[in-house]
């Protein structure tokens, strides 16, 4: 069994029969990200999606979960680069055209306070104290650890990703 997440300029999370826990994600929206339990919300969180419409959408799945991170990217010679140490609450997802390496995620975001527009080079961004709450309640379960990978005994959630921020 895993769990699903969709995500939108809000951030929403549902359990559905089948699937314990969803996140979704509709990027063109202004409002907050909610988790639901069912049909019932749990949490409302405004997020950051990627500027440009960088943050990819579909269907994934959590395949990692750190506690802290360090995140570097972008380009120097573009003015595009940057260097993060100690991301807070990280979930990388993945589908069958959005590798590992491509480096996608939800996380806490620490270096700024303007969430509900587009922030980021294609994370997903969160108030850290929001982050923390979605990295436990989401999957895999991280069974007393502080960072996990997911193994066919213990999925990750399935996240939906769709919209466009119309600003």
């Amino acid at each position: 069994m895993g769990s699903f997440v969709e995500i939108n300029d809000t951030l929403q999370l549902t359990k559905e029969q089948g699937f314990p826990q969803e996140l979704d994600l509709e990027k063109h929206l202004k409002n907050p990200y909610a988790a639901k339990d069912f049909e019932n919300k749990v949490f409302e969180f405004p997020i950051s999606s990627g500027l440009y419409n960088w943050t990819p959408t579909g269907e994934f799945w959590v395949w990692i979960k750190l506690r802290y991170t360090l995140m570097t990217g972008g380009n120097k010679a573009l003015h595009t680069y940057y260097y993060l140490p100690n991301v807070p609450f990280t979930m990388y997802f993945e589908n069958d055209n959005v590798s590992r390496t491509k480096g996608y995620g939800i996380h806490g975001a620490y270096w700024h306070n303007d969430f509900g527009r587009p922030k980021s080079h294609g994370c997903v961004n969160l108030r850290p104290e929001d982050a923390e709450k979605l990295y436990y309640w989401t999957e895999p379960n991280l069974n007393g650890k502080n960072s996990i990978r997911t193994t066919e005994d213990n999925p990750g959630t399935r996240i939906i990703i769709y919209g466009q921020y119309q600003g």
